[in-house]
């Protein structure tokens, strides 16, 4: 029997789909749709259109495409187009949204016009070519800002370097570490970034400024060093010439010994050159302009280092932030316990405000430690900014700032703490590069005496904790309802981490049907926890958190051995020849388990089960990382015998390439897509061309969430395999699940 002009058209939409899904660039994108349209209908002539005219065309001599002609066509200003050779041929246009916005035309000669299935074919065509179009550009602007990215780090490489190491350098004098140990990681850097044989520092003797001291030396024969440990200024080469100078110095002949060639600059403390840093090579070599301003910025955080070791013994560093200035967290919760004490007598009240920065983690790995550094000053200069006198800033380690208003009202603070946000959301400058960070804000309040200074601290955490699960870049005030939250959690985080153990989860199936005979082929494990207190807790309210703390390794591999274990059991004592099969939901962190091959094949060969039995479940989503290690594990499992379906197909990046790269067996077309198929032409259409797309790739397609007896009949009409949904059954306890498959046909009078 023929088949019929709707099978057709579907037929001619999916390998419309298929082709035009293959190309790698909106232009041939536009060309093959304007071939392909024309071929699918029989028309002499395929124009696609945009918003400035005729974007590509077939079926017109060179260089005599009527584009005026054609304008007024899609407008519906005209219902026949002249063709040469062909005569007055009937038209359909079809309009293209999205970034081409314009429209695709056929025209064909004959006495009939276009029938209603082939203008809905034309716009199904349409809406396929909008869709590819977004695709590819949205991959052109990936691949233009990949190629920027790949310029701008090389460019930055020779930088990066130089600022680890500054920042290596930074963070050593920041710690306040010994001041020897400081001097030598400068003159390391120096000569492993400028590639050179040797390094030394020589600083002024204090009690004869005449005099140099070797403090630092790599590089340098022990027998030298030694000799030349105390010389004259005068006399100690390149880096005497800097000192007297006050100017950096390259020779390319030194007339020292062991080095032919030397570069040296000046070291200053307070204005004054007090040293000088040299580095050298045995061989000729000629420093140009960038190797000289890297000896600059080393000798600069010479005399950072020199002037540092100088104040650091003061008082006022034992009490404030080394990199900010600001009071650190013993004087903060010092004057916080004092103002309390102050308040409790004037009856007044004091806030807190706990500051948390968003995305600063970015930076800091993106631009480097002295790049975060930068960052965290500029940072607290601006909180500084927003406060008056008597209150006080403080950070307390990391990206973590707390601010103490003293003798303010409860509306006054939110006000301190919107101003700082939005201050904090202006861009920064840091090392020559705009950055962007949000933050966000935790208030409390304190006064007569109730809370100390560390549970305001507290306090102010916890509601800085709920802002950032509120959406970030906001402020909160704390609720005691907030620690009533955080204990629940931490409640639940101990309850998870002992229900495995504690044999607390349950699975349930659902069935997945045959849409053919109505028969029972599968069925999809789906975990619940029987909570000894709450009762059935749903997925959606523990495996969030299982993901975050790693249990859901241990979770996922008990479902695994349990819904194998289950399957061997029923496909035991089961009567006929085709054995049920399990369908199994992988999470990312198990996907991204070396071993996940193994443990399955542990668990095929413990339980029994025929691995033919044996459906392993993964969204898409999350194969988009390290896709060349995921094709790799994915093999590794097939090679157990198994099958793998691919999870909400429709939802995502779902793409051909993704289909053909993959080993994957099966789709299974989210409910969501499944839905839609009720709600207009075109879309039971393109719900048919993914089910005709997956037969054609010889894919098994299953339909998830089929409520409805409409539903049902347009999946089988479109040569859906499977599927599964609360038409034919919820999920089902084991026993329950064997009753119904050992049974006629659970399908529901429709």
């Amino acid at each position: 029997m023929a088949p019929s002009a709707t099978a057709l058209a579907t037929q001619q939409l999916a390998e419309f789909l298929a082709v035009v899904s293959e190309v790698s660039d909106a232009p041939t994108a536009i060309r093959v749709a304007a071939e392909r349209a024309a071929r699918a209908l029989e028309a002499e002539v395929g124009v696609v259109l945009g918003a400035d005219g005729v974007l590509s065309a077939v079926g017109f001599p060179l260089g005599r495409t009527p584009d005026a002609v054609l304008g007024e066509v899609a407008r519906g200003q005209r219902r026949r187009l002249d063709v040469p050779g062909a005569g007055a041929c009937h038209t359909a246009v079809a309009p293209i949204a999205g970034r081409l916005h314009g429209h695709l035309l056929v025209a064909r000669s004959g006495d009939d016009g276009f029938t209603v299935d082939e203008a809905s074919l034309l716009r199904g065509m349409a809406r396929v070519l909008e869709l590819t179009v977004a695709r590819l550009d949205t991959l052109e602007a990936e691949r233009t800002r990949a190629a920027e990215n790949a310029g701008l780090l090389t460019a930055l490489r020779d930088r990066h370097r130089l600022l680890e190491e500054l920042s290596t350098i930074q963070r050593a004098i920041a710690r306040q570490e010994p001041f020897a140990l400081i001097l030598d990681a400068i003159v390391r850097g120096a000569q492993d970034l400028l590639g050179d044989d040797a390094a030394g520092l020589r600083l002024r003797d204090p009690d004869d400024p005449g005099m140099t001291i070797l403090h630092a030396s790599r590089g340098l024969p022990p027998e030298l060093a030694r000799r030349v440990w105390r010389t004259r200024v005068e006399d100690a080469g390149a880096a005497g010439l800097a000192m007297m100078r006050d100017d950096l110095v390259a020779l390319e002949e030194d007339r020292g010994e062991h080095l032919h060639s030397t570069m040296a600059a000046p070291v200053h403390e307070n204005g004054v050159v007090v040293g000088g840093l040299v580095v050298g090579s045995v061989q000729p070599r000629r420093y140009g302009e960038r190797e000289q301003e890297t000896l600059r910025v080393f000798a600069d955080h010479v005399s950072l280092a020199v002037s540092d070791h100088k104040t650091r013994e003061k008082v006022y560093e034992a009490h404030h932030d080394a990199l900010t200035g600001l009071a650190s967290r013993a004087l903060f919760l010092e004057r916080l316990e004092h103002s309390l004490a102050h308040a409790a007598r004037q009856r007044t009240q004091l806030a807190v405000l706990f500051i948390d920065l968003d995305r600063f983690k970015i930076v800091n790995d993106s631009l480097g430690h002295a790049a975060g550094d930068a960052l965290l000053i500029e940072v607290a200069n601006r909180l500084q900014s927003c406060l008056r006198l008597t209150d006080t800033a403080a950070r307390l380690g990391g990206d973590e700032f707390a601010v103490a208003l003293f003798d303010v009202g409860e509306q006054e603070a939110p006000k301190i703490a919107r101003r700082i946000l939005d201050l904090l959301q202006e861009p920064f400058q840091v090392l020559g590069k705009e950055v962007f960070v949000d933050a966000s804000i935790g208030i409390s309040f304190g006064g007569a005496g109730d809370r100390a200074g560390d549970e305001l601290i507290r306090a102010a955490d916890l509601a800085m904790y709920q802002a950032k699960r509120n959406g970030k870049g906001r402020y909160e005030t704390f609720e005691p309802a907030m620690q009533d939250r955080l204990l629940r959690t931490l409640d639940l985080d101990t309850d998870l981490r002992r229900a495995v153990e504690r044999d607390e989860f349950v699975l349930l199936y659902q069935p997945i049907l045959d849409l053919d005979d109505g028969r029972i082929r599968a069925a999809e494990a789906l975990v619940r926890w029987r909570h000894p207190e709450r009762g059935i807790v749903f997925p959606g309210d523990f495996l969030p958190l299982a993901e975050e703390t790693g249990l859901i390794v241990p979770i996922g591999g008990w479902v695994l051995q349990e819904a194998c274990r289950q399957a061997a059991h029923w496909n035991t004592g089961r009567a006929g020849p085709e054995p049920l099969t399990v369908s199994v939901n992988l999470s990312a962190r198990q996907l991204h388990l070396p071993g996940l091959p193994n443990v399955v094949g542990q668990v095929l060969s413990d339980t029994a089960l025929d691995p033919a039995c044996l459906i392993l479940e993964i969204t898409e989503s999350q194969l988009l990382h390290d896709t060349d290690v995921m094709i790799s594990r994915l093999r590794d499992l097939k090679k157990l015998g198994l099958r793998l379906a691919l999870d909400d197909f429709g939802t995502g990046y779902s793409s051909l390439g993704h289909l053909r790269r993959f080993p994957i067996d099966m789709i299974k077309i989210d409910k969501s897509f499944v839905a839609e198929m009720m709600t207009g032409h075109e879309q039971a259409a393109l719900a048919r061309a993914v089910v005709q797309l997956g037969r054609t790739l010889r894919l098994t397609v299953v339909a998830e969430g089929i409520e409805t007896a409409e539903q049902l009949g347009q999946l089988r009409e479109a040569g859906c395999q499977l599927g599964q949904g609360h038409l034919f059954a919820a999920a089902l306890g084991p026993a329950e699940l064997a009753s119904l498959a050992a049974g006629p046909s659970p399908e529901r009078a429709y």
